[in-house]
């Protein structure tokens, strides 16, 4: 008895230091198991030089605490991780029940009053009805497991099976992302759940749970999952490697969240993989055609200023000086003759300011003669020396070749403002269905990993998206910034012709 007792307070010793150490929802596992076999223990302890009835009863009592803290220990904070056991019994046990109940009812019972309890017509009947039950029965008891197990939150299973059948045919972060955010919480007890969505290089809280205020956006270095704020456990939402999204789960601050949840929440990241890709796609094709239609406008008020401060007041200035040479030319043929001549000239300057603006909206050169011609003059005016290596390369569509004109113009002038270069070159290349064009320089470069794109780079990713092309930018601190563009092109055009 002796060594008996000797072992069992050798392993509640080791039981409280494994308390001790432990935190999180490993001691909220033991503190019920712990405080109960300490009990025992003290029981044992006064029982075992005094036995007497009352002792008897005290140690009783004890071992029956005992059972009930691992009780409370497996319900509550899933001792053991036996959750499936408990399901099945649970759900087993009732359907036993159930046909006990049945059989005793029906062969039993009215067997008894009729005097024939082996009468095979009520085990046939008794039969029939488990078999008309059965089914109906068993949902129940599944349910029933379901809630002793999960209490009142839906299984893993079920929050899967949801999930993957409410977001089928829906592609809106207004619609996905909630559904999303409703579900895991659904399935773990969470406090809140939150989706976040990856939006260029930020990551932006889209839906709650609760529906609280959104937080503020975080950075997002490379495919990295920053930290996110007001959450136990952040999963990434990731596809073909790519960082899409995260989940982030905060649990009540008395239940963490258990390895079955963080299982659950990990598998809900993985199916929202495509689902997340789709809804960034939609969002940056949103975002796209909200930049290019402020992009119109502004070029369209940029024209209007241009037209009202520069050619019409130049119209104006040629209709006065016109006027005041009638009025003069009677009086003094002289000054008549003056005015005549600086009307000559600032009706060369008005045309030459109508042919600049003309320029800006579709170059007549590029038009005429195409890429090459085009991106030489502009380059010839450029204040740094720029080179052009655009050999034979033929011409393309209008739109393409317009795309690209203008997203060389406006990293030449990136250049120009922000580089600090000494030079810069232009490349053009035609090559299996694809024309590619960089523009480098020699300047200071920057960190693209923390530098998002400005808005003219923008501009220019939006003008090579629409056409089915995309933008490179590709630098480094002290090793200057090379621009790369690639668009497809149908077969090669005939020289001379801009269509």
């Amino acid at each position: 008895m002796f060594f008996v007792l000797a072992a069992l307070v050798v392993s509640v010793i080791a039981l409280v230091v494994r308390f001790a150490r432990s935190a999180g929802e490993e001691r909220q596992q033991l503190k019920w198991f712990a405080a109960a076999a300490v009990l025992v223990v003290a029981t044992l302890i006064v029982a075992f030089p005094w036995s007497s009835t009352v002792t008897n009863v005290l140690l009783n009592l004890a071992i029956l605490c005992l059972w009930v803290a691992v009780a409370i220990a497996v319900l509550k904070y899933r001792l053991y991780d036996i959750d499936i056991v408990i399901s099945k019994t649970v759900q087993y046990g009732s359907l036993a029940v159930f046909i006990t109940a049945v059989y005793a009812a029906l062969v039993a019972g009215i067997g008894t009053l009729a005097g024939n309890r082996r009468s095979p017509l009520l085990a046939a009947l008794a039969a029939a009805v488990v078999a008309v039950a059965f089914q109906p029965v068993r949902q129940w008891a599944g349910r029933l497991a379901s809630r002793v197990v999960y209490g009142r939150r839906a299984t893993p299973y079920q929050v899967l099976s949801a999930f993957a059948r409410r977001i089928g045919g829906t592609y809106s972060s207004q619609e996905v992302l909630p559904q999303m955010a409703q579900t895991v919480a659904a399935g773990t007890g969470a406090e809140q759940v939150v989706v976040w969505l990856r939006v260029d290089d930020q990551l932006r809280p889209e839906a709650s749970s609760d529906g609280s205020p959104p937080a503020s956006p975080l950075p997002v270095d490379g495919h990295q999952l920053p930290r996110l704020p007001d959450s136990d456990t952040g999963v990434p939402v990731v596809h073909q490697g790519e960082l899409l999204g995260a989940i982030s789960v905060q649990m009540p601050k008395d239940e963490p969240l258990r390895p079955a949840g963080q299982q659950l929440v990990a598998d809900v990241a993985s199916q929202a993989g495509l689902v997340l890709s789709n809804v960034g796609l939609v969002e940056d094709l949103r975002a796209s055609r909200q930049r290019l239609v402020a992009a119109q406008d502004e070029e369209r008020r940029r024209l209007e200023r241009n037209l009202h401060d520069g050619a019409q007041q130049d119209l104006v200035a040629l209709a006065l000086k016109a006027q005041l040479a009638d009025v003069t030319v009677d009086e003094d043929p002289a000054q008549a003759k003056h005015i005549l001549g600086e009307l000559k000239a600032d009706a060369a300057g008005a045309l030459e300011n109508l042919r600049d603006l003309a320029r800006g909206i579709y170059p007549p050169l590029l038009a005429d003669l195409g890429l090459a011609a085009a991106l030489g003059a502009q380059a010839s005016k450029s204040p740094l020396p720029v080179t052009l290596q655009a050999d034979g390369i033929g011409r393309f569509p209008q739109q393409t070749e317009a795309a690209v004109y203008f997203c060389c113009l406006e990293a030449l002038q990136n250049i120009a403002k922000y580089a600090h270069a000494t030079r810069a070159r232009i490349c053009l290349q035609r090559q299996n269905g694809t024309l590619r064009f960089t523009v480098s320089d020699d300047g200071a470069g920057y960190d693209t990993s923390h530098t998002p794109l400005g808005s003219g780079q923008r501009n220019m990713a939006d003008r090579l998206a629409a056409l089915g092309g995309r933008l490179e930018v590709r630098s480094a601190p002290g090793r200057g910034t090379t621009i790369a563009g690639h668009l497809p092109v149908p077969c090669r055009t005939p020289a001379g012709t801009g269509s």
